[in-house]
């Protein structure tokens, strides 16, 4: 079967691949030139663990290829995924002028039946849109006679674990419009379903949904864990035995439970935005989702807050070292998009404390966002040389068992703040540590 994915983004690039290693033809269209030389001289712009590998594989194997050119590919294609860009405007709605740019340039130049499907994150009506550009574009060639369809196909990646979830989904979910389209779906997802992996087909608009309703589900968990967290503080329970608790509760189970210093990425909070938005759009208020983000925006300077508090005034921080372990806004990727230490290393700028930071993989992104403003550190260690505090904000699986004798005679001052509790309170304190972590 022969695919068209348009965008190398992290969603693009990743379905691409992923797809040609279960033995599709893809070729993966991007208008920037650039990014496209790099990718066929095998340089991946995205962190994902495998990526490269799988990448280079499927290259050499001739069943991924990169081109600019997206007419160029159109006649020898069945499916167009479109994968392009949805940033958020200023009101919090998604910014659709890529994906419908992206049907003009398939209605200008489409000869032949093709499935052309979303994978970017869409409000719902998007798909509706789509068909009307496309149509559009073949009326003014005289050929409005020519079939296509339209169909919904939400990503569900998690960043960092990205091919597994591609490979081994708990589900993957088809909107469509017409026995024709399921078919030719049907037909893609054959190998998957030969692994007994559930693959949902619904109509369009619900699988617009769903993708938003998926997203905002979790970050509601994760926002009314910090929430309960931060009255756990105030009455003396611990948010950890509290998750342990209700996790217990097969109603309610044990995944996103974890209290911590608030979400970020590329999807959250752009979901959140434009599920709100789009509920304003049609004259609904969307009041738990407007808390969900009211609480996790406060949630980001918790951290700044405990610092303030253990140093007495923000005007004790002036001049202060302080070491930060994490810049990502989760394990396992560079992307910094709304990450809390973005708004950490401003609040701590403006207090004129000095910064030294390190990630495993994030400080280029980091440099690239906010310049060197930030003391960029060789390792966890070179980090907290001098430091009068220590801030967690990343649970990258090399800062679990640190060597916290050495960290002790590192620091100017025994201060760890964790925003991610994932540090044992008794070796802290065995080794001299004045210890805060979030709810407890």
């Amino acid at each position: 079967m022969n695919i068209a994915i348009v965008g190398t983004g992290y969603v693009g690039l990743v379905s691409g691949t992923c797809f040609a290693e279960t033995g599709a033809h893809v070729v993966c269209v991007d208008t920037d030139a650039s990014k496209i030389e790099r990718l066929k001289d095998g340089q991946i712009p995205i962190y994902e663990p495998g990526l490269d590998e799988m990448v280079k594989k499927n290259v050499s194997a001739g069943r991924l290829e990169f081109t600019t050119d997206l007419a160029s590919v159109l006649d020898d294609v069945q499916i167009v995924f479109s994968a392009v860009g949805t940033p958020p405007d200023e009101d919090g709605s998604a910014d659709l002028k890529y994906v419908l740019q992206v049907a003009r340039t398939i209605g200008q130049n489409l000869n032949h039946y093709v499935v052309v499907v979303t994978k970017s994150t869409v409000p719902v009506g998007t798909a509706r849109k789509v068909r009307k550009a496309i149509e559009e574009e073949l009326v003014k060639r005289g050929m409005q006679d020519l079939e296509f369809d339209v169909a919904s196909n939400p990503e569900f990646l998690k960043e960092g674990n990205a091919i597994k979830d591609f490979m081994s989904p708990d589900r993957v979910v088809v909107g469509v419009e017409s026995e024709r389209a399921k078919k030719v779906l049907t037909k893609l997802y054959k190998p998957f379903l030969l692994n007994n992996f559930r693959v949902i087909f619904m109509d369009i608009p619900s699988a617009e949904m769903t993708k938003y309703a998926a997203n905002s589900m979790l970050a509601t968990r994760i926002s009314f864990m910090n929430d309960i967290a931060n009255l756990c503080e105030r009455v003396g329970a611990d948010v950890n035995m509290v998750r342990a608790g209700i996790g217990a509760d097969t109603r309610i189970g044990r995944k996103f439970l974890y209290a911590g210093c608030g979400y970020g990425g590329s999807c959250f909070p752009k979901d959140v935005k434009a599920l709100i938005k789009t509920a304003d759009q049609n004259g609904y208020s969307m009041e738990v989702l407007k808390a969900v983000e009211r609480v996790n925006e406060r949630q980001k300077s918790i951290l700044f807050e405990k610092l303030v508090k253990a140093f007495g005034s923000k005007e004790a921080l002036k001049g202060k070292c302080i070491a930060m372990w994490g810049l990502s806004f989760k394990p396992e990727t560079d992307d910094m998009r709304e990450s809390t230490a973005l708004v950490m290393i401003q609040l701590l700028l403006d207090a004129g404390c000095q910064i030294r930071a390190y990630d495993p993989v994030a400080m280029p992104e980091c440099k690239r966002r906010i310049g060197d403003d930030v003391k960029y550190c060789n390792d966890m260690y070179d980090a907290v040389l001098d430091a009068d505090a220590l801030l967690l904000l990343t649970e990258w699986k090399e800062f679990r068992l640190p060597s916290w004798a050495v960290i002790r005679k590192a620091m100017n001052h025994p201060l760890v703040i964790d925003g991610r509790n994932i540090f044992d309170v008794e070796d802290l304190e065995e080794n001299g540590f004045e210890y805060h972590c979030i709810g407890k």
